[in-house]
């Protein structure tokens, strides 16, 4: 069951990086580097490109969904490094951007990292793990924070937020959603017969709010940066977001780890993160940027 559960999340990978490129495009022609406002996100219903990826983009989620409700956040969510890899690839040739050999590296860092990850989180995960009311409730309780802090950030300082806030709060915002859609997900599969009467109404509550909102942060970081470098945020701070809540409150690793088998899992975590790191760092398109605005002040001085 979680090897096929890891083939349904590597399968959502490809919809998630094809849908994601697709509503990238379609925002930041309308948006153009600015902030998506509320009328901005209606118009974007009307372009048949952010439509198309918003189908893939649902695809995608849906088949994420049934890996989370089969196997543990350890094994499926380094899995999204995939999505990254397919992004950067096919970004590259819509654009027709060279990859220079640091890209080329960076992304095969994120493949062998997240691979080693997620052979080594299937062998230490607790089986048949069960999640708590308790365990629960902590988790929306730090969720609330978590939505307090980024949304209102958003109110008081609308114009001053830059594509890195953006990334950081979709997120962390998606890490707590793949937490409580595993949760009902659980809730929904218990074998007493109950089906939608195990399932709490604000775990639904949570999963909508945070999902609205990293939502819209996706949309405005599309806009001032190019959807790989999203991703690549994505693909670091959201699962390790949903791991760091699925060891430190859900317990899901077996408490008789060998302490090998754990620093092994950090070295390959730690190899992803550097090959996501080294990408937003070598990227063709973040290199040109760079040269583009040390040129601007030249153009400035110079009239």
């Amino acid at each position: 069951m979680v090897w096929l559960a890891v083939t349904a999340a590597i399968t959502g990978a490809f919809f998630l990086a094809f849908g994601t490129q697709r509503q990238s495009s379609a925002v930041r022609a309308s948006a153009g580097g600015l902030n998506v406002t509320g009328l901005g996100m209606v118009r974007l219903f009307k372009t048949p490109r952010w439509v198309f990826g918003l189908v893939l983009l649902g695809m995608g989620m849906s088949l994420n969904v049934y890996a989370l409700a089969n196997a543990p956040l350890t094994v499926v969510q380094p899995i999204g490094a995939i999505a990254l890899v397919i992004t950067t690839v096919v970004n590259a040739r819509e654009h027709h951007i060279k990859m220079n050999r640091p890209t080329i590296l960076a992304i095969i860092a994120c493949m062998i990292g997240s691979v080693g990850f997620v052979v080594l989180a299937i062998q230490v995960s607790a089986a048949d793990h069960m999640i708590t009311v308790s365990q629960e409730l902590l988790t929306i309780m730090i969720l609330v924070v978590v939505v307090l802090v980024f949304g209102g950030a958003v109110v008081m300082l609308p114009h001053r937020l830059g594509a890195f806030f953006y990334i950081m709060g979709a997120g962390v915002l998606f890490g707590f959603v793949a937490v409580l859609v595993r949760t009902i997900a659980i809730a929904l599969l218990d074998p007493n017969g109950r089906f939608l009467a195990n399932v709490t109404w604000y775990s639904v509550l949570a999963v909508v709010v945070a999902g609205l909102l990293g939502s819209y942060f996706v949309q405005n970081a599309y806009s001032k940066g190019p959807p790989d470098l999203v991703i690549a945020g994505l693909t670091v701070i959201d699962p390790i977001v949903g791991i760091s809540i699925g060891i430190a409150i859900l317990g899901e690793l077996d408490p008789n780890v060998r302490p090998a088998m754990a620093l092994s899992m950090v070295a390959a975590g730690c190899i992803a993160i550097v090959g996501v790191i080294a990408l937003s760092r070598h990227h063709p398109d973040v290199l040109e940027r760079k040269a583009e605005a040390k040129k601007r002040p030249k153009l400035s001085d110079g009239n």
